[in-house]
């Protein structure tokens, strides 16, 4: 069902004169998202006719932009993707487990996405499995789904890594399963001091071969004693990876999943007003506990859009990855073994014949929806033919 206010909405609005107020400081890749996102399931981008073969029953549908960033198109992403990942959950505990990238970093990963983003990802999972595969803690090899965020609640800059971390792993030996202890999977304190570490030193590296782009008020940070001076208070500090308490099954894992892993900076559920003083969105404040965490708040249009596109990700980089036992190379080898060890059934073969894809059913009836007619893009269709009295078409 369409939200009563969308993304969309708020683009196609404000979005025209959010570009011209920015022209030539707007990257050709957020002119593009901005243009998915305010075309998407319109005649601009075409799309189809569907018709119930028993009622008759026909509808529009308008193709999707998919792009990543678009609210509208998350949910159906969310969802192939799940049922691709049902079959590799394991019949155990799951953790969550939570990296964040201090302030004073993440001011540089702003102006270096690519780098610093995929320096999160690689040292957060090295991280994990080093101390997993320390005899001290778990000593063995773990598996990882791990997804970046990179927006707080209130659309602000936050970059942090997300992760599902089953209870346990495979020996370093490969002859049995280790679990985690019920409620504890690696300790924190551990994790962060070798995060922050690992961190640290691969961005200095990155700065010592002169790859770093430094603007604006970080622009004295190319000089190396000014870099090593910013990042010293952070050397110092306690970094926090957050662990939450493992999950209650199987369902569990694939809610959190969904949630997570497809989210973009908004959803549009979220969204409450949009006026002339400005678009006004839920949001929760986690310094508040209680009733008092969720709040309202209101940003100009051009303020909205701004941090909308401060989330922009590089193309073609990858914001779910996976490590260790299920990292794709050799993901189907680990988990049958996993599944032995564990004394279960194989997983189902997912692999479906094309013809055997579920159809549309018809929302009058319960039949099945066939397309009739395609129309291109900036087209619209056909209006459909007076039915005959014999024939039981409805219209919508």
């Amino acid at each position: 069902m369409r939200a009563s206010l969308e993304v969309a909405d708020i683009f196609r609005a404000a979005g025209p004169a959010y570009r011209m107020a920015h022209a030539g400081h707007l990257s050709l890749h957020q002119l593009k998202i901005m243009s998915a996102i305010e075309h998407c399931r319109t005649a601009a981008l075409g799309g189809h006719v569907e018709a119930c073969t028993d009622c008759g029953h026909w509808r529009i549908a308008y193709n999707s932009c998919r792009n990543r960033h678009c609210p509208r198109c998350q949910g159906a992403a969310a969802r192939t993707w799940l049922e691709a990942r049902e079959a590799d959950l394991l019949p155990v505990g799951y953790f969550h487990v939570v990296f964040t990238l201090p302030a004073e970093v993440a001011a540089i990963a702003f102006h270096n996405k690519a780098l610093v983003y995929d320096l999160l990802f690689k040292a957060a999972a090295d991280t994990m499995l080093t101390i997993a595969a320390d005899p001290k803690h778990l000593g063995a090899r773990i598996g990882i789904t791990a997804v970046l965020h990179t927006w707080g609640s209130a659309l602000t800059h936050h970059p942090h890594i997300h992760m599902i971390v089953p209870g346990g792993g495979i020996s370093r030996d490969g002859t049995r399963w280790i679990s985690a202890r019920p409620a504890f999977l690696l300790p924190v304190r551990v994790l962060g001091a070798l995060f922050r570490r690992l961190f640290l030193t691969r961005l200095r590296a990155l700065h010592d071969r002169g790859q770093l782009a430094l603007f604006g008020s970080l622009t004295h940070l190319a000089e190396r004693r000014a870099f090593l001076r910013h990042l010293s208070p952070v050397r110092k500090k306690r970094w926090v990876v957050y662990a939450k308490p493992p999950f209650a099954g199987p369902e569990a894992v694939l809610a959190y999943l969904s949630r997570y892993t497809h989210r973009v900076a908004i959803s549009n559920s979220r969204l409450l007003r949009f006026d002339e003083v400005g678009v006004t969105f839920r949001y929760k404040d986690y310094r508040k506990s209680g009733a008092g965490r969720q709040q309202v708040m209101t940003l100009a249009a051009d303020e909205f859009i701004r941090r909308f596109l401060l989330h922009a990700l590089p193309r073609g980089f990858h914001r779910i990855r996976h490590y260790g036992l299920l990292a794709s190379a050799r993901r189907k080898y680990h988990l049958e073994r996993a599944r032995r060890l564990l004394s279960v059934a194989p997983s189902p073969d997912d692999d479906q014949p094309a013809d055997l894809k579920a159809q549309p059913l018809c929302p009058c009836c319960g039949g099945t929806m066939i397309i009739i007619e395609v129309f291109e893009r900036r087209y619209l269709p056909r209006a459909p033919p007076s039915p005959a009295p014999s024939s039981g078409i409805q219209a919508p």
